[in-house]
């Protein structure tokens, strides 16, 4: 797989850009099958100048609601990582903004 394929888009948010500033972790929306040694791989492709200390994975769930007594999936489920860069690396998620 493309490291294109793998990582998706970075994850922008109030927690996001507090984990960012404090502890220098960055979230991306990966691929639902990628594993924690092909995203690290994938990063350390696209931003050559950095170096992943770790990644953690988690599979955020589906977002259901209910409609005349059935179950309908309003969002899909979506994986995300939250990659742990050494210090002094940084990553410019709002390039071109």
């Amino acid at each position: 797989m493309h490291w294109r394929e793998i990582i998706r888009r970075p994850v922008v948010t109030e927690k996001a850009t507090l984990m960012l500033d404090l502890y220098n972790q960055y979230t991306f929306v990966v691929h639902p099958t990628a594993n924690k040694v092909e995203i690290k791989k994938a990063l350390e492709l696209a931003y050559p100048n950095i170096t992943v200390e770790k990644v953690r994975i988690a599979n955020m769930p589906a977002k259901r609601a209910r409609r005349l007594r059935r179950m309908a999936v309003r969002k899909s489920g979506w994986k995300k990582a939250i990659v742990t860069l050494a210090p002094g690396n940084s990553i410019n998620v709002f390039e071109g903004v």
